[in-house]
């Protein structure tokens, strides 16, 4: 049981389903009318994939009920960030690092929340630039700028060859890694890309950033963990196109001399949690089946 009551009322509230899951669709309605029947709120719909669709609701919203994986709360996350909007997602994939609720169980955990009884969790997103050279002795061109709750990557893209990355870590060189890509990560992104390439799980509220490669050959094979607000560097050298990828869904092709900067987000993700604060280790161990969830016995 939760120890403490918010007092916040959801009145501009989101559902943001999955395109592709026709369940999903069915779900959004279901939430929409049983709300609209027992809770003074607003509601809206849309595809979480039809970003131009979702934005005008945004600065209003006050929730965002996303009904899918944990990729449509990557999509969630992005958008609502910057309007500070809440996220409670419903497991509708197959990990579900992210989500809160189950689609068979929802009502009753709705309910709780409208009485208060949750708690925000915050965690950190970074953001990623990409530089290009500007004119003879003007200043870099900014291509494009993302934010990510997971992570950045620069690989190798399509060509399976090994590319050259030069990091430079708050302004001093580091190293150059002979690799697949270079993964930066958040602590929420360090149970995805970050773990299958062998890095550390971190807690989910740490404020850290963390590098890691990809398949390195001949170079440095550790992750790395940045204190919070440091600016890592990359610029990738191959004879072939590299590209950039945020939280695995935005795919940016870079040119020569580009560079890419990763820093902290000046946003936060902030998530509706209705579970106990200790949630998470136990959450990790029964997704990713290390625990045949039995207590050890007291000696």
């Amino acid at each position: 049981m939760l120890a403490f009551r918010y007092m916040t009322q959801f009145k501009h509230i989101g559902i943001l389903h999955h395109p592709k899951k026709a369940d999903s669709i069915i779900l959004a309605e279901e939430i929409d009318r049983y709300l609209s029947a027992n809770y003074p709120c607003k509601i809206w719909h849309e595809s979480a994939w039809e970003v131009e669709a979702v934005l005008p609701h945004l600065k209003h919203a006050d929730l965002l009920i996303t009904l899918g994986g944990d990729g449509t709360l990557l999509r969630a996350a992005r958008m609502g960030a910057p309007h500070h909007a809440p996220m409670l997602g419903v497991m509708m994939g197959r990990l579900g690092f992210l989500a809160e609720i189950m689609p068979d169980n929802w009502q009753e955990p709705l309910d709780r929340m409208f009485d208060g009884s949750y708690w925000i969790e915050e965690r950190i997103m970074v953001r990623a630039c990409v530089e290009r050279p500007g004119p003879e002795d003007e200043p870099p061109v900014v291509i494009c700028e993302y934010d990510a709750l997971n992570d950045v990557v620069v690989s190798r893209g399509d060509v399976a060859r090994v590319v050259r990355i030069s990091a430079e870590l708050d302004g001093g060189y580091l190293t150059t890694y002979t690799c697949d890509g270079l993964i930066v990560s958040t602590a929420t992104g360090s149970t995805g890309y970050a773990l299958a390439c062998g890095g550390p799980i971190l807690p989910p509220e740490l404020r850290n950033i963390l590098v890691i490669p990809i398949s390195p050959h001949l170079s440095m094979d550790r992750a790395i963990v940045l204190s919070e607000g440091s600016e890592v560097r990359l610029r990738a050298y191959a004879d072939y196109p590299t590209i950039l990828t945020v939280d695995g869904q935005v795919v940016v092709e870079l040119k020569d001399g580009d560079e890419v900067v990763v820093v902290g987000s000046p946003h936060v993700a902030r998530f509706v949690r209705l579970s106990d604060r200790s949630y998470y280790y136990q959450s990790l161990m029964d997704k990713l089946r290390w625990t045949d969830g039995r207590k050890k016995s007291e000696s």
